[in-house]
């Protein structure tokens, strides 16, 4: 296989990896909690990082993720505050975090495609201390959603269920911000800082029309990030496409192709209980316990 041959393929394909199954784990629990757009949010934050990563003359991806924790725990206070106006406050940290990325960009003597391969992906200019952040970054992310998927599960299903048991809720919460910021840093250089949402949530929707429980979700949505990223990663070696647009558009025609499939096993699972329904028979009330019988 001579796509492995290039020391830059092995970098790429092995972030594509990484972004695949760390996007959609994290995805998860912000499509359960609401809050698909808030990785687009964080993106939009990351951008000031990198910005400052250029101007510092450092790596923009261990600057731009120093910035997005904190705008991620800025974006937590301000949702759990309640405040009618926190709306306003959010879309002013976003927009603020681009305006700031693209001055600090041009301050810094940074080109045109610099930033542009920050905003839409350049998966084959990964570089060696990129793929070590991705790494360290990566591996956090995942004993974050795998080792804590029940906790994090119950504060995003009801809060105040999970307050009242004991756990620790603005903890969590905070957490799942973080984890989320750190998980846009991994995914900027693959799919870009403006199309990291989509693979945070599209897996996740497409998985929720065919799966009937969080783990079957979990796993079925790990499993089409991890193929839509490898899988456009070739595609864009082989094709000279952009990468990030295309990794979302085969994620968009997986979540079309098990939308369509959704109906037709929605209406067998209905057969399915109906003629269960009409097996199981029980004699007349009244009689004995052990007269009652199911067929199965």
């Amino acid at each position: 296989m001579d796509i492995l041959n290039p020391a830059f393929m092995q970098r790429a394909l092995l972030a594509a990896l990484l972004v695949g199954i760390t996007a959609p784990a994290i995805g998860i629990y912000l499509v359960q909690r609401r809050q698909a757009l808030m990785g687009d949010g964080i993106g939009h934050v990351a951008l000031t990082g990198v910005g400052l990563g250029f101007l510092l003359n450092t790596s923009p991806v261990w600057v731009a993720t120093a910035v997005c924790v904190v705008g991620a725990v800025v974006m937590e206070l301000i949702r759990s505050s309640g405040k009618t106006r926190g709306d306003i406050a959010l879309a002013m940290l976003f927009y603020g975090g681009m305006a700031g990325g693209v001055m600090l960009m041009h301050l810094s003597g940074g080109s045109n495609a610099n930033l542009i391969s920050y905003l839409f992906g350049s998966i084959t200019t990964v570089a060696e201390e990129d793929i070590i952040a991705i790494c360290v970054l990566a591996a956090f992310v995942i004993l974050t959603t795998v080792g804590l998927r029940k906790q994090l599960f119950a504060i995003c299903q009801d809060e105040e269920f999970a307050r009242v048991t004991g756990l620790p809720v603005r903890l969590l919460n905070l957490l799942v911000a973080v984890t989320a910021a750190l998980t846009v840093t991994v995914a900027m250089r693959v799919v870009g800082l403006l199309l990291v949402s989509a693979l945070m949530v599209i897996p996740v929707a497409a998985s929720q029309a065919v799966a009937r429980s969080f783990a079957t979700t979990f796993a079925l949505a790990v499993t089409i990030g991890v193929l839509v990223t490898v899988s456009g990663t070739a595609t864009s070696y082989y094709v000279d496409v952009p990468s990030g647009a295309t990794i979302v558009l085969l994620a968009i025609g997986v979540f079309l192709a098990l939308t369509a499939l959704a109906a037709p096993l929605a209406r067998k699972r209905a057969r399915r209980a109906a003629d269960a329904e009409k097996h199981c028979t029980l004699d007349v009330p009244g009689a004995p316990a052990d007269d009652v019988r199911v067929e199965a």
